[in-house]
């Protein structure tokens, strides 16, 4: 049974500056998995080895049995945006005001008492990135969060990791519902390209100011054009909510003619066009497969797409879509991925290792390696098989979750 939300500050202040896990089978993420002990020093992997020996002063976690893994990553989400069983008051997914939103940004609709936070956490999920939904051709800022602390400030990690665009039904059918445009899938690529356009003409004009001051004007202060500038400066990708293959193209296409950094998110018809994706060197965050196709543009869908696309060398994370899937099967997802041609050992990468590349945090977390953030998690078992429990979660080196000490 979950508990609520208001015990994760009891496991907060179980705070322990030193640990160390023995004899647990390690699954690094890189190279296979072997038997062998971590040590933990103020939040960060500060060794991995076989035989680590205890030093005193130094919590000693007994792993044996245990499978130890680094906690999971999903990177997209509206987890805490969406909150789950409250209805309207904490559903701030969407503003359906505008079809261009580029200056909202989604941690700030995040709400860390959301019941689902504790569920993900007791499930393995340490880290997710959170952002608008899909109504908007342009929707807002997506950032990376870790599911710890009481306030979206201190859980942030990283502020920033793609802008939100979307393409196909949601944005053309809310265009409909709204009476205005777009409505359709050329007008959703033409506001796409529009907004684009008249952001790199700000930009530039304001490049132009910088140079020669005397001889330039200054644009007008315009927060949804600045809010696109590191697009524009490929410093921040589009991540372009497409679930149909034409869809996948359009996006391929306005990528390539601003010359932009983008993920194809969902990318439900990837199997089909594989060879366009790998092409164009976009990375893909598929999902949600688990479920209902709702949605004409989702026939398609399968857990054959993660595997096929990451032997065609494009790099591939799975998403839950959380609320759509909730955070907490993201690892049953995975396991659906690794049955259906992906492989227990690339399966669980797309959970830990390959989203932290995507949106770039592989430096501090995805991986069980000297120096990283003290993310770990103890399985009793394959964490792929549907049986196997998370006995112990570790986030920075703080215990959040512990069903060992009730064994």
């Amino acid at each position: 049974m979950y508990s609520n939300s208001r015990q994760i500050q009891l496991f907060w202040e179980k705070d322990v500056m030193i640990i160390l896990i023995q004899n647990g089978k390690l699954c690094t993420m890189h190279g296979k998995a072997f038997f062998g002990d971590i040590r933990i020093k103020h939040g960060k992997i500060a060794e991995i080895g076989v035989g680590l020996e205890h030093k005193k002063h130094e919590k000693v976690i007994d792993a044996s049995g245990l499978w130890v893994l680094p906690g999971f990553i999903d990177p997209h989400t509206h987890l805490g945006v969406g909150e789950q069983g409250i209805g309207f008051e904490g559903n701030d997914v969407n503003e359906y005001s505008s079809p261009i939103t580029p200056h909202l940004r989604g941690i700030d609709a995040y709400n860390p008492e959301d019941t689902a936070v504790l569920e993900s956490i007791q499930a393995g999920v340490t880290s997710v990135a959170i952002g608008p939904g899909s109504a908007n051709v342009l929707g807002g800022l997506f950032s990376m969060i870790k599911l710890r602390h009481d306030s979206v400030d201190t859980a942030l990690i990283k502020e920033g990791v793609g802008m939100k665009s979307a393409l196909g039904e949601n944005p053309k059918r809310v265009g409909r519902d709204s009476s205005r445009m777009p409505m359709t899938r050329m007008g959703t690529a033409a506001k796409l390209r529009e907004a684009l356009f008249l952001a790199t003409e700000y930009l530039e004009k304001n490049e132009r100011y910088e140079a020669d001051p005397e001889n330039n004007e200054q644009a007008s202060f315009d927060m949804k054009w600045e809010s696109l500038i590191p697009v524009l400066k490929k410093e921040l990708p589009l991540k372009v909510h497409v679930h149909r293959a034409d869809d996948i193209l359009t996006a391929i296409r306005i990528a390539k003619e601003f010359d932009l950094k983008f993920s194809l998110d969902h990318c439900s018809d990837g199997h089909l066009i594989t060879d366009y994706i790998a092409e164009s060197g976009a990375t893909a965050i598929v999902g949600p497969t688990l479920g209902f196709r709702t949605k004409m543009e989702t026939r398609n869908k399968t857990f054959e797409t993660p595997g096929i696309l990451n032997d065609a060398g494009v790099r591939v994370a799975i998403t839950t879509d959380h609320p759509v899937v909730p955070l907490r099967e993201l690892r049953i997802c995975a396991a659906y991925a690794a049955r259906y041609g992906m492989g227990q050992e690339e399966a669980l990468k797309a959970i830990t290792i390959y989203p932290a590349e995507i949106v770039g945090l592989n430096d501090r977390i995805g991986s069980l390696e000297s120096g990283k953030d003290a993310d770990i998690v103890l399985w009793s078992g394959n964490p792929l098989e549907v049986f196997s429990e998370a006995k112990l979660v570790l986030i920075d080196g703080k215990v959040m979750f512990d069903a060992l000490s009730d064994s």
